[in-house]
């Protein structure tokens, strides 16, 4: 007797599923990270800690990250934070302030200037402390956006990757830090403002996100630095400043906006960050602590000078992001307006000035690198 045996091959799996399953995976790092995130800003906001809802996020992804694990923040989501903190900080800028800011102009502009000496100073110090060349440290100490300094290291031939990673740690020392000493220290609720809209407004939400939207994307095709802030700021601003109030953020509107800017922030972490020269990073984080203590003095001085409270000045001139520290005054309710000026003046200021300073300083402090 014989016995036949035919093989049969399993079926194809269909189009449709391998579609469904490879945009499952796409997505999945995706899912964990915003899970992972909103976990650690309930677990912040239990135990009481400053910014939970951004500060959670942004040290639980960038833990988990340089851990190894497949996190990635979604490719809008700071864009989306950005455009919420943009249109909460324009809607403190009434008439009345508007017309206090203008006296305090000068002062802001002295801000700015210290800030971009700062910069040239910390390039300096990172030079000498790393060895690193004079191009990479310039950019990398230089206190404006991360991106539009990266952009100008890469033109400039300097090293992209160590640039990147001394904004990536400088803005989180600063995140860190500054919101702890102001929280711990009591130093919060001091210098109040009250926005312009105080009460949520449906359809007047959908024309604010709608203008202050179109806006924005005018900014970037503009080419302009951060322009879901920039953009979504002036347009709330003007409106506000007009007397225009269609409507105020709703409360889970702000949370999501600094969720998605602390998985964003937290997502630039990565295990390779922790081996990108030590030596250099331990530098980063030198410069970092000099130029927080230097820019406290100054916030001081000015203060003293100008009459404004002395931790909004601080918050004013402290060396950190324009959307984290504008974050931080409305959270702890300390001077938002006047530190908004203060942050997006001085940003305007030296992504504009530290190009041409740069060659200007470079024939002078590192001829051999003009060879």
């Amino acid at each position: 007797m014989h016995f036949a045996f035919t093989t049969t091959k399993a079926p194809a799996p269909l189009p449709g599923r391998c579609i469904m399953n490879l945009s499952a995976h796409r997505w999945l790092p995706v899912v964990l990270t915003l899970l992972l995130g909103l976990a650690a800003a309930l677990l912040c906001t239990v135990l009481h800690t400053p910014l939970p809802w951004m500060i959670g996020p942004l040290l639980s992804v960038a833990s988990a990250r340089m851990a190894g694990a497949d996190l990635r923040a979604p490719t809008q989501a700071r864009n989306a934070g950005q455009w919420v903190i943009g249109a909460s900080l324009g809607l403190y800028f009434t008439p009345d302030v508007v017309a206090r800011l203008l006296e305090f102009l000068p002062y802001i502009v002295a801000g700015s200037l210290f800030a971009l000496a700062l910069g040239a100073g910390g390039a300096v110090l990172l030079r000498r402390t790393t060895g690193v060349a004079f191009k990479t440290a310039f950019f990398s100490t230089a206190i404006g956006g991360a991106s539009e300094m990266a952009n100008l290291a890469e033109r400039n031939g300097a090293r992209i990757d160590q640039v990147a990673a001394a904004h990536s740690l400088r803005v989180l020392m600063v995140v860190v830090t500054v919101p702890a000493i102001f929280q711990y220290g009591g130093i919060h609720g001091l210098d109040p403002y009250i926005p312009g809209p105080r009460t949520v407004d449906a359809v007047g939400l959908l024309a604010l996100i709608g203008i202050t939207l179109s806006v924005a994307l005018l900014v970037r095709r503009l080419n302009m630095p951060n322009p879901f802030v920039i953009g979504t700021l002036i347009a709330a601003a003007v409106l506000t400043a007009s007397g225009i109030e269609l409507s105020a953020i709703p409360t889970w509107m702000s949370r999501a906006g600094q969720l998605l800017i602390g998985v964003s922030l937290g997502s630039r972490f990565s295990r390779d960050f922790l081996h990108t020269a030590p030596r250099f990073l331990s530098g980063v984080a030198l410069y970092t602590v000099v130029a927080l203590l230097v820019s406290a003095l100054l916030g001081w001085a000015l203060a003293a000078i100008s009459g404004a409270h002395p931790a909004t000045v601080i918050l004013g001139t402290t060396p950190g992001g324009i959307a984290e520290m504008c974050i931080t005054a409305k959270v702890l309710e300390l001077g938002v307006p006047l530190v908004t000026a203060f942050h997006v003046i001085r940003m305007a200021f030296v992504v504009l000035a530290t190009g041409p300073l740069y060659h200007w300083l470079k024939y002078r402090v590192a001829p051999e690198e003009t060879e």
